[in-house]
């Protein structure tokens, strides 16, 4: 057994006190985002997990990025036909994570993901680079078995000499979700693992603030 007891660190950047909290969770959201932005260092502060329930019965959770947000709700775009899209027209019942740990921060997002208009899709896609856009339909079946790397690779290949010059339009199978949050949770790192939890609960369209045992 690997002993990772060792493995320690000390929280001590920042507080989060409910006298300095707003009334309403996306706004403190939007201070996190643009505070870990300024200090990202090239990080890619708009990388979330998003955490689904399959079939199986199991969850599971994958590190994606975070395309559009608002008041209103995160978007995000996949393929519907691969495994966290089946799993999501199955049970739009989502989370979400961000770990911002240069700011010793995490949130946690829990709602229900709806499609985005079809007009959004084609927005968004067209603004993905050319490469982006080939993989968009050359993983059309996305999370099946491949037999090996080389059958992907030949055939982006193909796809990039059949589309050089060309529009290339969003593939009806590909487009995004946006999760309309019912609960946040901010937590803070602090010393001695004493951190702070805040949790913003959605009741008849009022936001109720609570404070978690850490």
């Amino acid at each position: 057994m690997r002993d990772l007891s060792n493995y320690r660190k000390n929280y001590s950047k920042d507080k989060l006190l409910e006298e300095f909290i707003p009334k309403q969770p996306f706004e403190l959201f939007n201070i996190w985002f643009e505070e870990s932005a300024s200090n990202s260092d090239n990080y890619e502060v708009n990388t979330m997990i998003l955490n689904t329930i399959g079939g199986d019965g199991f969850p599971k959770g994958r590190v994606i990025l975070l395309k559009y947000f608002s008041n209103e709700g995160f978007t995000f775009f996949t393929n519907y036909k691969s495994e966290k899209g089946i799993s999501i027209m199955n049970n739009n019942k989502v989370s979400l994570t961000f770990y911002w740990e240069h700011q010793e921060r995490q949130v946690i997002i829990k709602g229900i993901a709806q499609k985005t208009e079809e007009a959004i899709n084609n927005k968004y896609f067209q603004s993905r680079p050319f490469g982006s856009k080939i993989a968009a339909h050359v993983s059309e079946n996305q999370s099946s078995i491949l037999p090996n790397r080389k059958s992907i690779e030949e055939k982006f290949i193909y796809l990039s000499s059949q589309f050089q010059n060309k529009k290339i339009e969003r593939p009806n199978y590909w487009g995004g979700f946006t999760v309309k949050p019912a609960e946040y949770e901010f937590w803070q790192g602090r010393e001695n693992r004493l951190h702070d939890r805040i949790r913003y609960s959605l009741d008849n369209s009022k936001w109720n603030i609570s404070r978690l045992s850490p």
